[in-house]
């Protein structure tokens, strides 16, 4: 077995709670020696449930200690470049949740400091790392599909909105509402499967109509920390539709509230010989055999461990030099330049250009 990596979490919210700790304690190759958090008190009653040995305050002292091999930021999206940055500069290998940055200059900055640092920067794509979505990039890169052209995706909620009034709802902190806290899913998890075609311009439009709205039916509402009048300057719903250099197309929709049937996640795909939709992890493949139309359901596992347990593997084969990424920091920079063109879309009222 490889050498144990000694790992530092910075941020120890209900995301770090939820989709980290546990998997980064089961893993036999980390070690979780120290958390961070704004909160100390926190940052200390996390330690001592699970049983690490520091707690720190400011995340600059971690970064002073030359054990630590591994930074994992489970921050808010503000300060998701602000500690990557410093930890790549400090000769740490980086994991940070989604999405990479709140726009794509520090996207960039995040990027350039990895390159210069030689250390792995991977952000949170759970989504690749189901088996729908494993088995339907497979089935696209070996051709089944045909020529993939156009496709939607989204992640629709009925009242789902995340710790409101908190961060997740000032865009100072968060950069913006569903559109960054969703879209980032979604829309990388299409254009990957698409074979990550290069963006060239985008439209859109977002809503905010449901701010004053206090009735919940997600538990994606837990996560954040709601306050009592705080801000919502953020959208709750955004539209809009993605143009790429190959001619290919992409429509999206991702929204926090909104009066539909049920709450959904999906991408669907159009290709030459085969379409696809997953929906909420079931997967559907529409294509044609012996002159006549098929309708495929692959045989998939359904004990196979979350994204996000697979995603943190993944990471650490990367860093222990076992595997290759399956994500990179300039599909990053590409995904938060989107986001951000769709917000200045929506802003202008007219398409705009990458």
């Amino acid at each position: 077995m490889a050498n144990k990596l000694r790992l530092g979490i910075v941020g120890v919210g209900n995301i770090f709670k939820a989709s980290h700790v546990l998997p980064l304690q089961a893993h036999p190759e980390v070690e979780i020696v120290a958390v961070c958090d704004i909160n100390l008190e926190r940052a200390e009653q996390i330690a001592a449930e699970y049983g690490i040995e520091s707690a720190y305050a400011d995340y600059r002292e971690l970064l002073k200690r030359d054990d630590i091999d591994v930074i994992d930021i489970c921050t808010s999206n503000y300060f998701h470049s602000e500690v990557a940055i410093a930890a790549l500069k400090a000769g740490k290998h980086v994991f940070c949740e989604k999405p990479d940055a709140i726009n794509p200059e520090e996207a960039q900055k995040m990027a350039d400091a990895a390159q210069a640092s030689g250390k792995v920067l991977m952000t949170m794509r759970n989504n690749r790392f189901t088996p729908a979505s494993s088995y339907l990039k497979r089935y696209i890169d070996e051709g089944h599909m045909g020529e993939v052209y156009t496709g939607r995706c989204g992640w629709v909620r009925r009242r789902g909105i995340p710790g409101k009034g908190g961060w997740f709802t000032t865009k100072e902190l968060s950069g913006g509402g569903s559109l960054i806290d969703l879209g980032v899913h979604f829309i990388d998890l299409a254009v990957w499967l698409m074979g990550n075609p290069k963006p060239v311009a985008v439209s859109g439009a977002t809503y905010t109509k449901f701010a004053n709205n206090e009735i919940s039916n997600s538990v994606h509402s837990r996560f954040g920390e709601k306050k009592e009048g705080g801000t919502f300057d953020v959208e709750d719903l955004a539209i809009g539709f993605i143009r790429f250099e190959n001619g290919a197309s992409l429509q999206i929709e991702f929204s926090w509230a909104s009066n539909i049937q049920e709450d959904a996640n999906f991408v669907e795909l159009r290709g030459t010989k085969a379409g696809c939709n997953l929906r909420k992890g079931e997967l559907q493949i529409f294509s044609e055999t012996a002159g006549q139309l098929t309708n495929i359901t692959p045989i998939l596992k359904k004990d196979a461990p979350p994204g996000h347990t697979e995603h943190l593997k993944h990471f650490i084969e990367v860093v222990q030099k076992r595997a290759e990424p399956i994500n990179l920091p300039e599909h990053g920079v590409d995904m938060i330049k989107i986001l951000s063109t769709i917000y200045k879309s929506a802003e202008t009222g007219r398409e705009v250009v990458l």
